[in-house]
């Protein structure tokens, strides 16, 4: 029998791209003895020093999400977390219901008085240590999501990604999680990569 493997999935639930390769994710534990470690990482923190602002109108406002995110982990575990990260991608990038944390929480079995968090800096220190936890493993010039896997000798390896839409689905979700590993499996290696083309597409 295969062993099953743990993959840490590091994510800010509001990034389309992320919501994508976390569902291909979910569809590679139907095929593969995978198990995911869901985590939290923030785009606030990854943009906060820089000139520009990569995703526009959103400013402070990314924080919210992500300090809901934090708060049930601590409180309910990583497993609640992925189910609300579910309710999360479902009403942002499914329905567009942008605002409504509360429901998000209700949809996901979770106590809606969480959302409260949003607007305190109670959980941004967990934040921040958890969001540091994937850029040390995947390097400081990357995004959401980090992927972390084990190497050849046991150690963690980290990469962005994979950013692919739509997400694969059955043994083709498969193949490419055996991909991620080869990738893994050699030394050195870094990057592979190509520009998108297109808008995140949600279904195929």
């Amino acid at each position: 029998m295969t062993e099953q493997r743990t993959v840490d999935f590091w994510f800010d639930p509001v990034c389309p791209y992320t919501w994508i390769s976390s569902r291909w994710l979910v569809e590679v534990t139907k095929v593969r003895p995978v198990a995911v470690r869901w985590r939290v990482m923030s785009l606030a923190v990854l943009n906060e020093h820089r000139d520009d602002n990569p995703e526009g109108e959103w400013g402070d406002y990314l924080w919210a999400p992500v300090r809901v995110c934090a708060a049930v982990a601590e409180r309910f575990g990583q497993r609640a977390l992925g189910g609300l990260f579910t309710a999360m991608g479902t009403r942002f990038h499914l329905r567009g219901d942008w605002g409504n944390l509360e429901a998000a929480l209700t949809d996901a079995g979770l106590p809606e008085e969480l959302g409260t968090v949003a607007l305190s800096t109670t959980y941004d220190e967990a934040i921040r240590a958890s969001h540091a936890e994937a850029i040390a493993l995947g390097g400081a010039d990357i995004g959401t999501p980090v992927i972390g896997v084990d190497g050849p000798g046991g150690e963690r390896v980290g990469f962005f990604g994979p950013v692919v839409s739509p997400a694969p689905t059955g043994e083709t979700a498969g193949q490419l999680w055996d991909g991620l590993l080869t990738m893994a499996a050699v030394p050195g290696f870094f990057e592979l990569k190509r520009t998108r083309t297109e808008e995140p597409r949600f279904s195929a």
